[in-house]
């Protein structure tokens, strides 16, 4: 038998603060149900002058939303921003016990349900308990009708139950476990800083098509799937461009209003990309690609990133006018594999003072001193004459005075 998809109804407040954008949030939400496996059933506005410290929204609005709401069974209401315990279950009582989840909650459920690797479990554990822990004071038993189905994956089907004293073990463990994990990843950095392999990151807005990119320019195979958070463990693969090899990590994606407690939580995870050497952020160029970039750039520096960037915009293969993108974006589409060459070149030229692009005369008599020098430099080919070898090579800047003999 078929699973039955639970249905979602959404309540999106119209604040000052998400005004401008607030469409955007409601298109998001519908994406986040879908990611969640459960199927979209409609949305009520509802403008906020004044939050009502009980409900969010006014009493009104609720009793339109019970109306719309009567008759239909197995309906989940989802509130397109955070809720306080004591709101949820205020509006839950007004709409007849419904279970009601709010936009925290839901992203809790898909990480829950994508995260692969053990520290990436580890860190939604760790993000859920945060978040169920404060709402827990007293309120465990109506907390527990939640039930199952979204909302409820991932250690908040068991822990609703447990006492806050094993919770506060629970959570410390995770944070020491994490941090063991946050210095072995530290000594991978150190170590690869160390061989000076140069690392570039893919970051951006979820769903931007990140993963498709890291396919096509390294040839790996890694999963993707037109859903959002579809990547939340961060995957490293090899790069070689002009045979010189980086390394290229592909992040989990960001969200407009992720919380800040989410953020924090995946915070180790996006080291990869703090501590780059260079940035890819991967815009949409057919979706609302400024908003965006400004979620990212506004998200990382959140988490003091610093590094330089390169503006991508992807899924670009039916677009006429390039005026209106930032002048300095390399326009690409992955799937259509249309671009990458440029986009390689990008990459290459912003190392270009960090590598020396030359060709090499070394003398058969000398092979046996060239050969000790070899793994400063990547050889592309290799021409033979009488005399000696040509070979056009690529150095690292920093050893290019130990070929000076050799240099044509």
């Amino acid at each position: 038998m078929q699973e039955k998809l639970e249905k979602i109804y959404v309540i999106q407040p119209i604040t000052r603060e998400n005004a401008g954008k607030y469409r955007i949030l409601q298109e998001d939400a519908v994406s986040l149900i879908e990611s969640a496996g459960a199927a979209y059933a409609g949305t009520i506005y509802q403008n906020v002058r004044e939050i009502n410290a009980a409900t969010f929204i006014g009493e009104g609005k609720l009793q339109e939303l019970k109306g719309r709401l009567d008759g239909l069974d197995e309906i989940t209401v989802l509130f397109n921003g955070e809720l306080s315990p004591s709101q949820t279950l205020n509006i839950s009582a007004t709409l007849d016990d419904r279970k009601v989840i709010d936009r925290t909650t839901l992203i809790l459920d898909i990480f829950a349900k994508n995260a692969k690797s053990s520290e990436g479990k580890l860190q939604v554990e760790l993000a859920q308990l945060k978040y169920i822990y404060p709402r827990l004071k007293g309120k465990g038993a109506a907390l527990s009708r939640l039930g199952g189905g979204v909302g409820t994956r991932g250690p908040g089907e068991t822990q609703l139950e447990t006492d806050r004293r094993y919770i506060r073990g629970r959570l410390k463990y995770l944070e020491n476990r994490l941090k063991e994990m946050e210095k072995r990843r530290a000594l991978q950095t150190a170590r690869r800083k160390k061989t000076e392999v140069k690392t570039i990151a893919l970051v951006g807005y979820t769903n931007t098509g990140k993963s498709t990119l890291l396919n096509v320019l390294t040839g790996a195979e890694t999963y993707v799937k037109n859903k959002l958070f579809a990547t939340l463990d961060p995957t490293a693969r090899k790069l070689t461009i002009e045979g010189i090899e980086f390394l290229i990590v592909d992040t989990v994606g960001f969200l407009q209003d992720l919380p800040h407690n989410l953020i924090e939580a995946f915070k180790s995870t996006l080291e990869s990309a703090l501590h780059c050497d260079l940035a890819l952020i991967v815009c949409d160029a057919t979706g609302e690609y400024d908003m965006q970039m400004q979620t990212t750039l506004q998200t990382l520096q959140e988490m003091d990133f610093s590094s330089p960037y390169l503006l991508v915009m992807n899924k670009s293969e039916n677009v006429t006018d390039f005026s209106v993108f930032p002048r300095e974006s390399v326009m690409i589409s992955a799937k259509e594999h249309l671009g990458i060459e440029a986009l390689k070149r990008e990459i290459l030229k912003f190392f270009k003072n960090e590598f020396l692009f030359c060709e090499l005369f070394v003398p058969y008599g000398k092979s046996n001193e060239y050969a000790k020098l070899k793994p400063y430099v990547y050889e592309k080919r290799t021409e033979f004459t009488d005399d000696g070898q040509t070979v056009f090579a690529t150095i690292p800047s920093r050893y290019a005075k130990l070929f000076s003999d050799y240099i044509k």
